[in-house]
């Protein structure tokens, strides 16, 4: 398998107020990752972000990189580019985890490049790669009903009902993005694209 380092980037916020909202299952989902490969999140040397070293595929299988970043989600380029430039990791290997407003919960998209779509942590992540042509795990949380702003639904625990549902969820996404990394695109999108 091939020696080129990976990153995979769970946006969220930091902080125990966050912790359980729909914009923070890109955290959710890098946890899932990081038990999955028995690591333990430390602070990256920039300050500015807690990694976890991987190999993905058993062994030797592919390098990885988890990362999670320390600031808000609207800042969170700033930690992405200094954990990549550390790391040696083009924009082409990198893959942000992120909730989606424009898919309905319990639904996954994966694609590669494109535009931010009204998302702030994918627009600070464009702003300061130079490119939007990185990989996307877009975790579906639907909009909200009636007429309460989308930033106060995203910063909102998920409903009872998703919760229920939340782990397979989470677990699905964290099948979806090893995918991507270990079988490509074209195969991860058939099988994970609903």
């Amino acid at each position: 398998m091939s020696d080129e380092t990976w990153l995979i980037v769970g946006l969220g916020n930091p902080g125990p107020k966050y912790a359980a909202t729909r914009h923070n299952i890109g955290y959710l989902v890098a946890d899932e990752i990081g038990d999955r490969v028995g690591g333990s999140w430390r602070k990256h040397k920039s300050g500015r972000a807690d990694v976890i070293e991987a190999r993905l595929g058993g062994i030797p299988g592919v390098r990885a990189v988890l990362m999670r970043g320390r600031s808000y989600m609207n800042e969170s380029g700033g930690p992405v580019s200094a954990v990549a430039k550390f790391y040696d990791v083009v924009p082409e290997r990198i893959v942000a985890i992120h909730d989606e407003l424009d898919i309905d919960f319990g639904r996954l998209r994966v694609k590669y490049a494109g535009g931010d779509n009204g998302h702030n942590g994918l627009r600070s992540m464009r702003q300061s790669l130079g490119t939007g042509d990185f990989y996307r795990v877009r975790f579906g949380v639907g909009r909200p009903l009636g007429r309460q702003p989308a930033a106060d639904y995203v910063l909102r625990a998920f409903a009872a009902t998703e919760r229920k549902d939340l782990p397979y969820e989470v677990d699905r996404a964290a099948d979806a993005t090893e995918s991507l990394i270990l079988r490509g695109l074209a195969y991860t999108q058939s099988e994970y694209n609903s």
